[in-house]
Order: structure tokens, then C-alpha cells, then sequence
């Protein structure tokens, strides 16, 4: 499957009218193709043994998503050739939830598609300036929640591209397409003195850029990101450091039909 045919500056352009929605009360959709809206103020409570329901802003695509159905754990390998990308090892949990009357409980079934950068700032599938990736799949992928609503994907931290904070893309959605009841879609974002430090070791130290590149200097942190300040301080990935890598894991909650 060919992916989108876009450079970085369409990237910026689109990504700039970003669409941010709270989650609660607002991720029911009559059909696939309805958008979401509204917004809500509150949280609700959780059961016992389960977490309060969290309210999150919906936040843009942006233009390399690619629907591959490619249900797998580990992304980050590309399936064609085996090759694994390297980087610092993260572990990615996601625990989505279903926001009940008074409590919230497990939503089993669901999607959760996932896709990021490599640590040269490189989307998988795509044609950029910086590479023509197509018809490779690495760093991509989707799992369907279990019983307890989670799922869990290896991959490595992302890398940063100009323009953009650290971040991670990730979907959820109703498994049946024929008749797709809601679908949300945002982004996760690191505390940038993480990045700062992940990225003075290889390969992010070594990503082959002059001085003279303009891809060269990460120069959009957090909070000079237009996107992030719409919202992306609910969206930070709680991370802890875990052996050789990183482990996060972010508490989801949806209304759903």
C-alpha cells in the first residue's frame, strides 16, 4: 500500500487546524465518516480496581497515518525485511476504558493503532524530503484491547523532526468497520528533558546532520509546539525507566454507543 504523498511543510500546514475535542461525551459517532464534537468538563469516578475515567483532547491525524492492518505487538521491525530500527527500547501500555453511568469499566475489542518517527525523524510508508520509506511498515502497528481494556506494543522512542514536538500518533477505534460506532485519535508527548537526554546517546546523537542541515537542531519543545498547547499537557506519557529502556503507560476513557 502506498502512503501519502506528503513533504514536511504540507505536514505543518495541515496539522496546524487541528481539531481539539474533550473525549468524554464526545467520542459517539453515528457512522465512520461522522466527526466528533463537543466538550465536557468533568471525569467520572472509577469502580473498584478500576481508574477514574480520564477526559483527553482529541488531536490532528496528521498526514502519514496508513491503515495498514498490521496487528502486532512488536513494532519495530519492518515485516518485509525483518530489520529491526534501532533505538532506545519503550514499552507502550494503553489502558482504555468505557465510561459507564457511575464507573468505568474495561472496553474490550477495541483497536488502538499506533505510529511514530524513527529516530531520524522518519515516517515508515511515505515519501518526504528526508527518504522515500514506501512499502515499508516499521513503527507501525495495532493491537486489540483484551478483557482489561489494555494492550501493549514494543517499540523505541521517537525521534523529532522540525517544526514538531517529541510525540507518538494513536487511534481507537470500534473493531467493526462495516459499521464503526466512535474512533479517537490524538497524540502522546515526553517530558522534554527525557528527550534531551535520550538524545545525546546513539542513534539519536548520530542521526548524520551538518551543522548546515535544516534538520539539524531540534528546536520545538513542548511548549512551542501549536499543537501541544492545545491540550497536550493531558496527553503526556507517564514514563519510568525500566532496564535498558522505557516503560509508559497511559489511562484511556471513552463514551461509546
Amino acid at each position: 500500500m502506498n502512503g501519502p504523498r506528503f513533504n514536511r511543510r504540507d505536514a505543518l500546514g495541515l496539522i496546524g487546524g487541528s481539531l481539539i475535542v474533550s473525549l468524554l461525551g464526545c467520542a459517539r459517532r453515528p457512522s465512520a465518516s461522522a466527526e466528533l464534537s463537543g466538550t465536557v468538563a468533568q471525569t467520572s469516578t472509577g469502580a473498584a480496581g478500576q481508574p477514574a475515567c480520564t477526559v483527553r483532547p482529541q488531536q490532528t491525524e496528521g498526514p502519514y497515518f496508513v491503515d495498514e492492518g498490521l496487528n502486532r505487538s512488536d513494532i519495530r521491525s519492518d515485516p518485509a525485511t525483518g530489520s529491526v530500527t534501532p533505538g532506545v527500547p519503550l514499552t507502550l501500555q494503553f489502558r482504555v476504558s468505557q465510561v459507564g453511568a457511575n464507573a468505568c469499566v474495561p472496553l474490550a475489542g477495541a483497536i488502538v493503532d499506533v505510529w511514530h518517527c524513527d529516530a531520524n525523524g522518519v515516517y515508515s510508508d511515505v515519501v518526504d524530503p528526508r527518504a522515500n520509506t514506501v512499502g515499508q511498515k516499521f513503527l507501525r502497528g495495532s493491537q486489540t484491547t483484551n478483557a482489561d481494556g489494555t494492550v501493549e506494543f514494543t517499540t523505541i522512542y521517537p525521534g523529532w523532526y522540525p517544526g514538531r514536538a517529541v510525540h507518538i500518533h494513536f487511534k481507537i477505534r470500534d473493531n467493526t468497520a462495516a459499521n464503526q460506532s466512535y474512533e479517537f485519535t490524538s497524540q502522546l508527548y515526553f517530558d522534554d528533558a527525557l528527550s534531551d537526554r535520550i538524545y545525546a546517546q546513539p542513534p539519536y546523537s548520530t542521526r548524520g546532520d551538518s551543522g548546515t542541515d535544516r534538520f539539524a537542531n531540534r528546536t520545538t519543545r513542548n511548549q512551542n509546539d501549536g499543537i501541544f498547547r492545545n491540550g497536550g499537557d493531558r496527553l503526556m506519557l507517564p514514563v519510568t525507566e525500566t532496564g535498558e529502556g522505557y516503560t509508559g503507560r497511559f489511562e484511556i476513557g471513552l463514551e461509546v454507543a
